[in-house]
């Protein structure tokens, strides 16, 4: 979609030609458009082209992972927002996730499956620092908004009834200011604080890690602690507590049954302590998988402020794949962990849905405090 504002640059003769020269006396900025040379760092003029086998293995990569995360997030926008039990001010915070990976993908893959094969950025200046500013963006409102998640999870799960309920009107509140302060992030790189660059593959673009101005480097590591440092700690404490709360829950349950002579204890509240922490778990395996997506990027961000290790054109491809990858897993683990969705989904799409869920898998997923608020039916 983006790809469409500004057609492809015509093509100086060492990329018009995909993989027609390797090495020799090539550079990397030597495949690089003349009208980007002036982004260009010239610490990769060091470096021989890439081998063109890793260029079509990066592109087709990226094609593969768009077109999955945009059908599969489209799939879940669809079901979350259609499907009345799920309307909830829980989900909001789940479609506003799939929301966010979905714009990223379709606006991200095209630009850089199509450089992939010029081997090189071939959208000019202006479309390359729209590609970054677009992937810090949605990358930004992704992770907060998983952090809102697991929050919400403490919420329900540690303070219980006596928790301040969620309602649609915080959740939009909670959600306009991920959004709000995300897009002031991301635009800084415009005024002049660090900026948007081709990356050492040449065909995707991202924050400038290899200038050494103290002024540039603060960027990324302020940055670096509000989208990732600061999160991260947020949601250990959430989860840390979580599983404190559940581990007094299962020894209260287990002393009251034995104290009844029983074998369990199987009361609604029960059953729906087990549904709050399966919702968890859920939160805390899609958190989980983020944080791995996005590590390495920050790896060879501060391996370039910090001078840790040599970072080569092949090894700045895996930040741009790890990080893409993150926009596809979150539609898989909801449409095979959450009943009512994967309910919901079998009768939109049967074709495409999971098995149906047992009778006794159905349990409200819902936080309870919420339901109470809004007398809503429970749901995922």
């Amino acid at each position: 979609m983006v790809a469409i504002v500004e057609g492809p640059r015509p093509l100086p003769m060492s990329a018009a030609h995909p993989g027609a020269i390797i090495g020799g006396n090539l550079t990397v900025m030597d495949k690089a458009l003349p009208d980007m040379l002036h982004l260009v760092d010239a610490y990769w003029n060091q470096f021989p082209p890439m081998n063109p086998l890793w260029h079509g293995l990066l592109g087709f990569t990226i094609g593969v992972l768009g077109f999955v995360s945009i059908t599969g997030n489209g799939m879940v926008i669809n079901i979350f927002s259609t499907t009345k039990s799920l309307k909830t001010p829980g989900n909001m915070l789940i479609v506003n996730l799939a929301l966010s990976d979905f714009l990223m993908m379709l606006m991200v893959s095209p630009t850089m499956a199509i450089s992939c094969y010029y081997e090189t950025w071939v959208f000019g200046p202006l479309m390359c620092e729209l590609h970054a500013f677009i992937a810090s963006l949605f990358g930004s409102i992704s992770i907060w908004t998983m952090t809102l998640i697991a929050m919400d999870r403490y919420n329900v799960i540690v303070k219980g009834l006596a928790a301040k309920p969620m309602t649609k009107k915080t959740a939009f509140l909670k959600l306009s200011a991920v959004w709000i302060s995300s897009i002031v992030w991301a635009a800084f790189p415009f005024f002049g604080w660090n900026r948007y660059v081709p990356e050492g593959n040449m065909t995707a673009c991202g924050t400038d890690y290899i200038n050494k101005d103290w002024f540039s480097r603060s960027y990324i590591l302020v940055y670096s602690i509000f989208c990732y440092f600061l999160p991260l700690l947020l949601i250990i404490f959430s989860y840390v507590f979580i599983v404190k709360a559940v581990a007094a829950h299962e020894k209260e349950m287990k002393e009251q049954a034995k104290k009844m002579n029983v074998a369990s204890l199987r009361s609604s509240e029960a059953a729906q302590t087990s549904a709050e922490i399966k919702l968890a778990k859920i939160a805390m395996m899609t958190i989980s998988l983020w944080f791995m997506a996005w590590t390495p990027y920050l790896v060879i961000n501060y391996a370039g402020i910090f001078e840790g290790r040599k970072i080569t054109p092949l090894f700045s491809i895996w930040g741009s794949v790890f990080a893409k990858a993150n926009a596809v897993y979150n539609p898989i683990v909801y449409g095979i962990s959450h009943p009512k969705y994967r309910l919901a989904l079998m009768q939109k799409y049967p074709t495409l849905a999971c098995a149906p869920p047992a009778a006794d898998d159905s349990a409200s997923t819902a936080s309870a405090v919420t339901n109470v608020a809004n007398e809503e039916k429970p749901a995922v």
